[in-house]
């Protein structure tokens, strides 16, 4: 029997037992991201980028929300915060940075969004025992979780990006 046989025979009971549709890894990569009153928990591929605050081009007559305009890339993106746009306050802190989303609306002509934060985010590891806690939830947050002895709210980006379209900002 020469090598060759040896892969061919070795190969069927690979193909044989393909990994089911719908497996998930036993990890996923998150971000821990600082905000002024609480951290969000996203999913690193929701994140395009990390970029200094710079501060935004406002428009009058918006809600606290909207920050404005932040220049990336040669795009103008909608700056927002996620504290404003869940019943609290727009805060700019010493340590503000500009998280740049991957949207995911499904808008053709929307590609990203920013989002301030307060801080670098940190990376963490996210698996099947992520823990659920019991805190009332902000409008915005999917859910809130115990990662280790922090707490982190899980965004509703979906309908973050929707706030704008109902603004007509996109």
């Amino acid at each position: 029997m020469n090598d060759l046989s040896v892969r061919q025979e070795a190969e069927p009971a690979a193909v044989a037992n393909p990994p089911a549709v719908g497996d998930s890894p036993a990890s996923l990569t998150g971000l821990l991201v600082p905000l002024a009153d609480r951290t969000l928990l996203l999913p690193n591929v929701a994140v395009a980028e990390l970029i200094p605050y710079r501060a935004p081009q406002a428009q009058p007559g918006l809600p606290a929300w909207y920050l404005g305009q932040v220049a990336w890339r040669d795009l103008r993106l909608p700056l927002l915060s996620f504290e404003a746009a869940s019943n609290g306050h727009a805060q700019i802190g010493h340590g503000a940075r500009v998280i740049v989303l991957n949207a995911l609306g499904g808008r053709p002509h929307v590609k990203f969004l920013a989002l301030l934060a307060q801080g670098i985010p940190r990376s963490c590891k996210v698996g099947p025992e992520l823990a659920r806690a019991d805190l009332e939830l902000a409008p915005l947050e999917l859910a809130a979780v115990k990662i280790g002895d922090d707490v982190a709210r899980i965004p509703d980006l979906v309908a973050l990006e929707q706030k704008l379209a109902d603004l007509g900002l996109l």
